[in-house]
Parts: C-alpha cells; sequence; structure tokens
C-alpha cells in the first residue's frame, strides 16, 4: 500500500497529502488482484482531493458481523447518495471528466475483485464532505 502511495505522490508532487495507514492491515487473497483493487480505491481518493488544499486519505479495518471491512477514507468532492447506486456499474461517472478525468471503470473493477474474493465493495459520502469506501474480501481469518 505504501508503493500505491508513493507512486501517487510521485505523479503529483505538487498536492500536499496526508496520509494515515493503519498497521496490520492483512488478508488472505490473491496478491495481484488486492493490489489492483488499493491502487483504484486510493487512486480515486487522490483524485477527488486533488482540489483541497491538504488533503486526507485513511486506511484502516474493522471487525464487523464475523468479517473484516476495509475503509479508505478522504476529505474530497464526495458526492451525493443519491446517486450511489450508479458507482460500481462500469463507465458511470458521477463528476465530469472536465472536472476529473478518468475512464469510471476503477470501482467496477475494485467490485468484481472483492467479489471474485466472496466479498463486496460499497461507498458512502456526502457533496463537499468526502467520501469512505468499503470493501471485504470475504470471511478472513
Amino acid at each position: 500500500m505504501r508503493t500505491i502511495l508513493a507512486a501517487l505522490r510521485e505523479r503529483a508532487p505538487e498536492q500536499r497529502v496526508e496520509t494515515i495507514v493503519a498497521e496490520n492491515l492483512i488478508v488472505n487473497a490473491d496478491t495481484r488482484l488486492v493490489t489492483v483493487l488499493l491502487e483504484n480505491l486510493l487512486s480515486n481518493a487522490w483524485k477527488f482531493t486533488s482540489k483541497e488544499a491538504v488533503a486526507h486519505l485513511e486506511v484502516d479495518s474493522d471487525k464487523c458481523k464475523g468479517e473484516t471491512v476495509f475503509r479508505v477514507r478522504d476529505n474530497g468532492v464526495g458526492f451525493s447518495m443519491d446517486h450511489a447506486q450508479r458507482l460500481f456499474t462500469p463507465f458511470q461517472r458521477l463528476h465530469s471528466e472536465a472536472d476529473f478525468e478518468g475512464t469510471g471503470i476503477g470501482l467496477a473493477t475494485v467490485q468484481r475483485i472483492a467479489a471474485r474474493h466472496g466479498g463486496r465493495a460499497w461507498a458512502e459520502a456526502s457533496p463537499g464532505h468526502g467520501a469512505t469506501s468499503f470493501f471485504t474480501l470475504g470471511q478472513q481469518s
């Protein structure tokens, strides 16, 4: 995860981003696929905080009903929950490409990877108050 964050810093050195990554985020999963999942979530958080004077990204997890729920939080532009059902559909964008570049496939990829591991993905947000992306990877011991 720190490698992903370092690459994002290298691509946008002018962007001030404070990151907090919880210790001991361990999963039993396909490393390559989970790396792609994290690249998508962290890239989105980085992108949608790009207009903040100081961006805040936090990655952590918690146990809930027997499964580990991972979270990627940011203080970016957020979105209206009225449109949340579109987030994980390929090529559906909630923000204009003029404001934020992208293809609209990243979160669909996240959902497919989570599902492949027996998990799921979802998000919560509020316009102007950032977003939190969640995912599980099935039952983790």
